[in-house]
């Protein structure tokens, strides 16, 4: 695996981590297919990358999400980077849903980890996942095949997907938002708006902004580009932006946050008194 080796990572934790992650196995993984067929399965010609994601070094790996280094070692090192426990913190994502979706979406889905989650939360809803990396998505697959999960993974930038507006109940994403930078978060946000349904939600899985900001140093041991700007910033202000209400955010195990927003009904209020319509948004009952 091609990594930095003057990152805090590499030089303090990996040989702890060493001790924990089984590295024959990761080595199995990465000889035991043909990582570029498979791939081109998910590869769209019409899919560019952009700069922020293809110029940057992710968790000190050379040429980042664009390599099968990240799709091998993603899973075995985020379950330890996630205390308590990885699929806790994944869960508290779903665990503060209040609807009962029929179709989902979750972008910049990775190795499909809470993507599977969500399709074994909600069963007979039509779960989509989609990521820039062609080979994550051939983790995600893979993991969602061997559950017995029926999950459709497809290559797009969550920014600008493909789909229509108002074709989803719910839009999440997972540990997204702090390896995007603030404008790119924005915009992401402004898409989940176009792609739900009215009473739709969006929910958002990330480190905690409040926790980042006060324990800089947690922003220095993986090498994330990105990680102090998101910090820096404010998803209840990016959600309240895109025109989410009903807006909160709820701390995870003190490290994480969880930030939810419900997409509202359309309407027109009238000022009696002046004769003029005031207000573009009313809230779906129920």
């Amino acid at each position: 695996m091609a990594t930095r080796k003057d990152t805090i990572f590499e030089q303090f934790l990996a040989p702890i981590a060493n001790l924990l992650i089984d590295r024959d196995a990761m080595t199995r993984h990465y000889k035991s297919r043909d990582w570029q067929r498979e791939s081109d399965r998910f590869r769209q010609s019409n899919v560019e990358y952009p700069e922020y994601y293809h110029s940057q070094n992710f968790h000190g790996i050379t040429g980042g999400y664009l390599t099968v280094d990240a799709a091998v070692t993603y899973d075995p090192i985020t379950q330890y980077a996630l205390p308590p426990n990885e699929a806790w913190i994944r869960q508290s994502l779903i665990d503060k849903l209040r609807g009962q979706p029929q179709r989902i979406l979750d972008l910049g889905c990775g190795t499909g980890s809470t993507t599977l989650l969500l399709k074994q939360a909600f069963p007979n809803a039509e779960v989509v996942g989609v990521d820039l990396s062609p080979y994550m998505l051939v983790v995600a697959d893979e993991k969602a095949r061997q559950a017995g999960c029926t999950i459709q993974f497809q290559q797009a930038n969550a920014e600008q997907t493909p789909f229509a507006d108002a074709s989803f109940d719910l839009v999440t994403a997972s540990l997204l938002f702090h390896e995007t930078p603030p404008d790119v978060s924005r915009a992401i946000l402004r898409e989940c708006f176009r792609l739900l349904k009215v009473g739709g939600e969006v929910a958002i899985l990330d480190g905690s902004q409040a926790t980042l900001r006060q324990t800089t140093w947690l922003t220095e041991i993986f090498e994330e580009p990105y990680i102090n700007a998101y910090a820096a910033g404010s998803v209840d202000d990016w959600m309240e932006r895109a025109g989410f209400g009903k807006v909160q955010t709820h701390d995870v195990w003190w490290v994480h946050q969880v930030t939810h927003g419900v997409k509202p009904l359309p309407y027109r209020a009238v000022d009696y008194i002046n004769n003029a319509r005031v207000g573009d948004r009313q809230w779906a009952m129920g």
